[in-house]
């Protein structure tokens, strides 16, 4: 393992959190096409918040000398020929059609592809469908390097596990599945991945094998969370709390803790659909993952009318009025407004005729108007004005201090997407 040379490609959420642990034990070059990334990193910030700045200062190299171990950052491909071990952690998004994009990673291959040499190896951690690193991936490494594979270099997938936000389960700690294109191969990219993985890990049969286990973890939380969210939907025409029969129901031992929600992100509002997508190219139409992505994606819509129709009880008007939404990024406590179901209800509030004003501390003002077109804050003076309706749509640790009341008109209500308040102070929740 001494002569590893690790180079990673994608040096976002997935990426640099795997790169800097490597950068520990190996010399490792980051390579990313974005160049304010790559400068932000040398300087040692990392806007993610995946890994801390202190940390970060510490493995960041200008270069290596000898045998010398760091992480060395750059946009230029050419610095990619001193590696010898290869890992792709690009994004894999679907289409407006929800069709699976695979240019990022095509484009990827064809990067490590002109630097490719004999006995080296390329390990892919982007999700995709079955088949797709086969299928898609190799022959353009082949094409590209002019190398054979399986012969001249061999290839493995271990599928990331990275859940952004989430400072307990980090990429060490999480148990990581692995995967070669050959036997000896696969042994070769397991223990390399023992040497940073404290949680262990577990070497699946065949690539085919680790992908299918990969996007079906995303897709059976989808499903779980569908279910749910049909039942809010059932149980608030009813009457009934959901929160407080998912708590009644939740104390049978075997009853699984899901909670209603807005389900977006770069993982489970996404990789069902790569699924999907390979089920009906062999013959079968999946009726239950496509159900359960339908009902998750029509959450926005729900809510937006479930507020409306709070206001209309209460007598107020819906075109013109004013409603503050707190929270825009896919999930509680993290930057990331990658795929986020949020702007589903701001763009439903807004076709209702409302002025929608949004706050979120964790997102970046400049990244939601070029994502999504629409003004943001993450600065609590600027929400200065007296609303008809507060909306939490995310669960933000800055949001459970705050004194939502303070916000409020006359008769104004507060909906409480992630049934996080006290059930005393909403008129409406999930």
């Amino acid at each position: 393992m001494k002569d590893k040379r690790i180079g990673i490609i994608g040096l976002g959420y997935v990426g640099l959190p795997l790169a800097v642990e490597f950068a520990q034990k190996f010399p490792t070059v980051g390579f990313d096409i974005n160049s304010s990334r790559v400068d932000e990193l040398n300087r040692g910030v990392d806007s993610t918040l995946e890994v801390s700045n202190d940390y970060l200062k510490s493995v960041v190299v200008d270069s290596f000398d000898g045998d010398s171990v760091g992480l060395l950052n750059t946009t230029d491909s050419e610095v990619l020929k001193e590696c010898n071990f290869f890992i792709i952690t690009v994004p894999t998004p679907t289409d407006k059609n929800n069709r699976p994009v695979l240019v990022p990673l095509q484009k990827a291959s064809e990067t490590v592809g002109k630097v490719l040499k004999k006995g080296d190896y390329v390990v892919y951690e982007s999700t995709v469908y079955p088949g797709a690193t086969e299928e898609e991936c190799i022959p353009i490494l082949e094409r590209v390097s002019g190398l054979t594979f399986n012969k001249d270099f061999f290839v493995g997938y271990s599928p990331e596990r990275i859940n952004p936000g989430d400072k307990k389960h980090t990429v060490t700690k999480i148990l990581k599945v692995t995967s070669g294109s050959t036997p000896e191969s696969g042994k070769v990219i397991d223990e390399l991945y023992q040497t940073v993985i404290t949680a262990g890990t577990y070497l699946a049969s065949s690539i085919k094998v680790a992908e299918a286990a990969k996007v079906i973890e995303n897709s059976q939380r989808d499903i779980n969370i569908a279910f749910v969210n049909e039942l809010s939907k059932i149980f608030n025409r009813m009457g009934i709390d959901t929160l407080e029969v998912l708590e009644a129901a939740g104390t049978k031992w075997n009853f699984l803790p899901f909670r209603p929600g807005l389900v977006g992100g770069h993982c489970i509002g996404v990789d069902p659909y790569y699924l999907a997508q390979k089920a009906q190219e062999v013959g079968y139409h999946p009726e239950i993952i496509l159900a359960g992505r339908r009902l998750n994606d029509g959450m926005g819509h729900f809510v937006a009318s479930e507020i409306v129709k709070l206001m209309i009880d209460k007598d107020l008007k819906i075109k013109g009025s004013k409603i503050l939404m707190l929270g825009i990024t896919f999930k509680e406590n993290c930057p990331d407004i990658r795929n986020t179901k949020a702007i589903d209800v701001y763009s439903e509030l807004k076709d209702y005729g409302a002025e929608v004003d949004l706050y979120d501390p964790w997102a970046n003002p400049d990244e939601v108007h070029h994502e999504y077109k629409i003004k943001s804050t993450n600065q609590l003076e600027a929400v200065s004005e007296k609303y008809d309706a507060v909306v939490l749509t995310v669960a933000h640790k800055e949001f459970l201090d705050l004194d939502l009341t303070s916000f409020l008109n006359d008769n104004g209500i507060i909906y409480d997407v992630k049934s996080v308040l006290p059930k005393s102070l909403v008129n409406g929740r999930l």
